[in-house]
């Protein structure tokens, strides 16, 4: 009988511990999905818990975007794992620890209403000590990690020693065995340290992002990656069509006025008023024979039928006239 309820009490104290246990409190929310984004239950979505000890990933076009209790904002990219690995959250709506742990990626994140001592990010090659601040990361397969700075001050400390991010824009590159770049404004010539054109994509605008995380500048690195131009790369052909018709309709215009053109010769012809009007009479053919000896060709009697037939006319009257006074003054 002792021993059953003893079996009894064991299970309801293990029943009880693993409902209350940590690995289940949910420390924040996601506010934006994007394709694939993963955690310990299976795919992520809108407004899902996301909770303490949890594993988010992200596919190679995947994006996500979480909000924690404190207000603090992080942002996971494509092809990216990371951990929340501490949260001890009290009632003032704030953290008093808040670890994540970045195995590989791209981050944005920005601090919340907690202590910028209560913040902590841990990469292979250092740990990212916040300053309340907002800034990118990338972690590459090999443990290199670069941050930039957008706001506030940071640090990066690793086995190379510390370095302090205090203008808008720095940027440090660093490697698991302890090479450290100095902290000085970001080039474009970084992606091709990392040897990554993907490592930074929320200063270069190839992913976008919504909300406070989407305002905050990309350090003018948002040409430095052929896929932007690529988007923009086709131009739309549809405009320039029809104007092309337009030729085809001008030369319509003149056709519409070619048959009216025969016409106005027509009337202004002058073998349709003078000729027929002014022919001398048909009796007088034999005035016409008289051109023979002008022409010198015989047979030339039925071309002459206008105005210098009518001065040939006028030239044989003259004669006749002329005889008659001279046979008239004879008589005399």
């Amino acid at each position: 009988m002792r021993g059953r309820r003893s079996l009894f009490h064991a299970l309801f104290l293990a029943l009880c511990s693993a409902q209350g246990s940590p690995a289940a409190e949910p420390v924040g929310q996601a506010v934006l999905i994007k394709t694939e984004v993963t955690g310990q239950a299976g795919p992520i979505e809108v407004n899902a818990s996301v909770h303490r000890d949890e594993r988010i990933r992200t596919s190679q076009s995947g994006l996500g975007q979480f909000l924690f209790r404190d207000g603090t904002k992080l942002a996971v990219g494509w092809g990216s794992s990371v951990v929340i690995d501490k949260y001890v959250f009290d009632d003032s709506q704030s953290v008093r620890k808040l670890t994540i742990k970045a195995a590989k990626g791209t981050f944005r994140w920005v601090s919340g209403n907690s202590k910028s001592s209560a913040y902590q990010i841990l990469t292979p090659a250092g740990t990212i000590g916040v300053r309340g601040t907002a800034f990118d990361f990338y972690v590459g397969p090999d443990g290199t990690t670069a941050v930039v700075l957008l706001n506030g001050a940071a640090s990066f400390c690793g086995p190379g020693g510390c370095r302090q991010l205090q203008q808008r824009c720095d940027c440090v590159v660093a490697k698991p065995n302890g090479d450290m770049t100095a902290a000085r404004p970001v080039e474009r010539n970084v992606l091709q340290r990392l040897g990554n054109q993907r490592a930074l994509p929320f200063l270069s605008g190839n992913q976008r992002l919504s909300g406070g995380l989407g305002m905050l500048g990309g350090c003018n690195m948002a040409s430095v990656v052929p896929e932007r131009k690529d988007r923009t790369r086709p131009p739309p052909a549809a405009a320039p069509a029809p104007q092309r018709q337009d030729p085809p309709q001008r030369q319509t215009e003149p056709q519409k006025e070619q048959p009216n053109k025969p016409d106005e010769p027509h009337h202004d012809k002058p073998h349709h008023d003078k000729p027929h009007h002014d022919k001398p009479d048909r009796p007088d053919k034999h005035y016409g024979h008289g051109r023979h000896d002008t022409d010198g060709k015989p047979g030339n009697h039925g071309l002459d039928h206008r105005e210098p037939h009518h001065d040939g006319d006028r030239d044989h009257h003259n004669d006749r006239d002329h005889k008659r006074g001279w046979n008239f003054n004879r008589g005399r």
